[in-house]
């Protein structure tokens, strides 16, 4: 990464950090601080794409001018339902009584953000689940692993178990599409120790 860029992630998830640090980025983890509400009319894709480049801005508006931000946000969507994450037990089987046995899709937006630049992009996966009994979402609660999770599950976690298939970006599902996140830090001049062989 060039030495005259800083770079921070809008997130403490540790899922993301994992993923941009498998690929070599130095970065710093910043929790963003913004209004994660849905608007009326707004599209899972709209949706994404506003609240990743809003927790983007969020920090970057307290940063040095070089520094370069990631903002990510990510939704579960049933028959364009957004699935948040569930509250309690009733919630969570729910949720996954709507996604047994059926294909559901997952958004991801990325942003990438210095001082009034900015780039977005919008990933959308369809993921596959099979049946799920009621003794199986009673016991996968009582793990745990639902009540952060968008949607009721977490396909890198216990929740892998109901995936048959998936359509699209692995990266994106967990929570940051790394493809996507890599071409919008290269516009930024931000490359990693595998891709730096382009600034040559």
């Amino acid at each position: 990464m060039s030495q005259l860029y800083s770079l921070i992630l809008a997130s403490q998830s540790p899922r993301r950090k994992a993923f941009l640090s498998q690929l070599g980025y130095q970065f710093e983890s910043i929790s963003p601080d913004i209004d994660e509400s849905l608007k009326p009319q707004e599209t899972p894709h709209d949706y994404v794409a506003r609240l990743a480049l809003e927790k983007a801005q969020s920090i970057a508006k307290k940063s040095a001018d070089a520094t370069v931000v990631i903002g990510s946000d990510t939704c579960v969507v049933y028959q364009q339902r957004i699935l948040g994450k569930p509250e309690n037990l009733q919630q969570c089987r729910e949720y996954l009584l709507l996604l047994s046995g059926t294909t559901h899709q997952v958004y991801t937006g990325v942003a990438v953000v210095q001082q009034a630049l900015s780039k977005t992009s919008v990933v959308c996966t369809h993921v596959e689940f099979d049946e799920i009994s009621d003794a199986e979402i009673n016991a996968y609660w009582q793990s745990g692993e639902p009540k952060d999770k968008a949607g009721g599950y977490g396909i890198q976690g216990i929740g892998g178990q109901f995936v048959k298939t998936i359509n699209g970006s692995y990266s994106s599902v967990v929570g940051l599409p790394l493809c996507e996140t890599k071409q919008l830090l290269t516009q930024f001049n931000i490359f990693t120790p595998f891709n730096s062989t382009t600034t040559k």
